[in-house]
């Protein structure tokens, strides 16, 4: 009899199926995405202080605005005989100095402070400049202010200034002061409202000088610009007192002519 068919061969196993590819590792930042430091003792003296000034302080910031012209023009004529007379470049803030001591005379509650429930008038001038250094923001004190002439002010202040990019201010130079002057101009600021430092009552802030068209006897004219502001602590000083001393301080620097007259 005929042979039986052999059964067919079983099928070969299927492959199992391909493994997924792996997802790409990302690679690792070419940079720290941020970095932890310890402040410094002066950064956290000076957090210290800020902060408390806006806790204890009633703040308040009044603006005005200056006409540099004859100002700059009494600087460009003179600069050169001043600096060959006295050693020391001529600056703006030599003016704002001596227009502030005179501000400060004729609203002398500019120039005081609080201390408990009593109301300290000075009457003398010492006004803190703030000065950026390496190690941040400091203000050392130029002293006697009230007798000081526009090359006595420009000589401290470059030594101040040199004291502090060197890292050389001492602690007593940087206390004591009853105004402070600051000026983020140099930074480019056009307008900002500055903080008091306790335990002055008031500072002033002087900005960028911007060319801007301004009304003058009815004309339209180009004119060298500067916003001035004036924080200072309600609790002591009113908006009239305020108002007042940053209008004589932009009547002095506008008209510098009145520094002779005494006027």
């Amino acid at each position: 009899p005929p042979k039986p068919a052999a059964a067919a061969p079983p099928p070969p196993p299927k492959p199992p199926p391909a493994a997924a590819p792996a997802a790409p590792s990302k690679a690792p930042p070419s940079g720290e995405r941020e970095r932890r430091v310890p402040m410094t003792r002066m950064r956290q003296k000076i957090a210290e202080r800020l902060k408390g000034a806006q806790e204890t302080c009633a703040l308040l910031t009044t603006f005005n605005e200056v006409d540099m012209s004859v100002l700059m023009a009494l600087r460009a004529k003179h600069k050169e005989a001043f600096e060959k007379k006295h050693g020391v470049k001529l600056g703006f803030m030599s003016a704002f100095v001596r227009a502030s001591v005179l501000a400060l005379q004729e609203q002398p509650a500019v120039n005081a402070s609080i201390d408990g429930t009593d109301i300290v008038y000075r009457n003398f001038v010492d006004i803190s400049i703030a000065v950026s250094s390496p190690k941040g923001l400091v203000v050392p004190v130029l002293r006697g202010c009230e007798s000081m002439s526009f090359a006595d002010v420009e000589k401290e202040i470059q030594r101040l200034g040199k004291l502090a990019q060197t890292g050389q201010l001492a602690l007593e130079d940087m206390v004591g002061g009853t105004f402070t002057i600051t000026n983020g101009g140099v930074f480019g600021s056009l307008m900002s409202t500055p903080i008091v430092n306790p335990p002055q009552s008031a500072v002033l802030g002087m900005h960028g000088i911007v060319q801007r068209p301004v009304a003058v006897d009815g004309q339209v004219v180009i004119r060298p610009m500067m916003y001035i502001a004036l924080t200072y602590d309600h609790r002591l000083i009113d908006g009239r007192e305020a108002v007042t001393a940053l209008k004589r301080i932009k009547e002095v620097v506008e008209d510098p002519h009145r520094f002779l007259l005494d006027v």
